[in-house]
């Protein structure tokens, strides 16, 4: 048997199985790497969290900091605006001292050999800032439900309600209006929250029970005869379930921020909507360091992922079929706890339903802002954890 050694005995045994090397006389080192050690590449170097605190960040704090990083070795500085419940500086987040205390930092870091990488917005999760509108914001389905009797019917519908939100905000859009026979069952449990995207849910087991369900066939789809709230509509005889449909904002933030740096989470499943976050903040930024954006702030970082799932976009629609090839809206029904013609048919939606928000979570969010970092020649880091994907 081989014998096993730790890595630090490893590499001090080592250290005595050879004899020592010196510079030579000539001034020039004849063990390269060794000398490497001594005097690593920047491209080895470690890099450090560098956190604003509450606007407590002056011009001569900067250039202190960043001197002192590269006494001692370290190559490179992710820079963070944070709130740590302390009283606020002169430097509020994206005011105009914070963006030229920024575009200090990062001609500083130039002077000194220095990489920066910059947080994409205010706190260290995830995505937000007050730029975003509540139409951009991260968001979950709802829907009411009402039973009338099949005829004339003119009735105005319950507003809708999703099953978790983090903060209520005030924005609502509806989605579709469905009549469906009978008074069918809905389901809310957890492991229906997760089977439809509202939380995530590690090692989501499908049922595959064969549950009857009311067939597709059946459902008739009302909304053009819904209007500001009001149905109008005739209904074949019978006992019909009025299912009105729509999307509300998760109402997460971004966190810890300071106030002025705080406001709503992005939507994840849109490009249109992570184009404006980028507006918002990393294209001002890029804007004031000018030339040095690539060279010296070489990285953007969407760090700790805390800000939970969502599992409607407004073009949803649209991409589940370019994706998947069919029509979603007529399963739709399902995503509000209704079979929709058979338990293991529903399963099959709602496998393609969270698969959709995945590919839409990694096109629309991580793989745009990892484009636009490209496009102006730097990196893109995550820490992509916890998310819808």
């Amino acid at each position: 048997m081989a014998l096993m050694l730790p890595v630090a005995s490893l590499a001090l045994a080592l250290a005595f199985s050879f004899p020592a090397k010196t510079v030579s006389a000539a001034g020039f080192d004849p063990d390269p790497l060794a000398g490497q050690f001594r005097n690593p590449p920047l491209s080895a170097r470690p890099h450090t969290w560098w956190h604003w605190m509450n606007g407590n960040v002056t011009k001569e704090g900067i250039t202190a900091d960043l001197e002192a990083m590269r006494a001692v070795g370290i190559g490179g500085a992710q820079m963070f605006t944070v709130d740590q419940g302390i009283p606020a500086g002169p430097a509020g987040y994206m005011g105009p001292l914070w963006r030229e205390l920024t575009a200090l930092a990062v001609k500083e870091a130039h002077r000194l050999g220095i990489e920066l990488c910059i947080h994409n917005c205010a706190g260290w999760s995830s995505s937000g800032g007050p730029w975003i509108q509540p139409a951009d914001a991260m968001q979950v389905l709802g829907w009411s439900t009402q039973v009338v009797n099949g005829g004339s019917v003119s009735v105005d519908l319950a507003p809708i309600k999703a099953p978790q939100v983090v903060a209520n905000v005030d924005f609502a859009r509806d989605i579709a209006v469905f009549a469906i026979p009978g008074e069918p069952a809905l389901s809310t449990t957890n492991s229906f929250l997760g089977r439809t995207g509202v939380i995530r849910q590690d090692v989501l087991m499908p049922n595959l029970e064969n549950t009857p369900g009311v067939a597709k066939g059946q459902i008739i789809n009302l909304t053009d005869k819904f209007q500001n709230g009001h149905l109008s509509a005739e209904l074949p005889a019978g006992t019909w379930t009025i299912l009105r449909l729509g999307h509300v904002p998760t109402g997460k933030d971004n966190h810890p921020a300071p106030p002025e740096g705080d406001g709503l989470e992005v939507d994840k499943l849109s490009r249109a909507a992570l184009q404006k976050h980028w507006n918002g903040m990393m294209a001002k930024v890029l804007a004031d360091v000018g030339v040095l954006a690539g060279p010296t702030l070489n990285n953007s970082l969407i760090d700790s992922y805390e800000v939970g799932s969502q599992n409607w976009t407004p073009n949803f629609r649209q991409d589940f079929r370019r994706l998947r090839g069919y029509d979603p809206l007529p399963y739709m029904p399902a995503l509000a706890g209704i079979t929709v013609e058979s338990g293991p048919v529903t399963e099959r939606f709602l496998w393609d339903y969270r698969r959709t928000i995945a590919d839409l979570f990694a096109q629309n969010y991580f793989g745009y802002f990892g484009e636009l970092c490209h496009q102006k020649g730097m990196l893109f880091s995550t820490e992509p954890y916890g998310n819808g994907g």
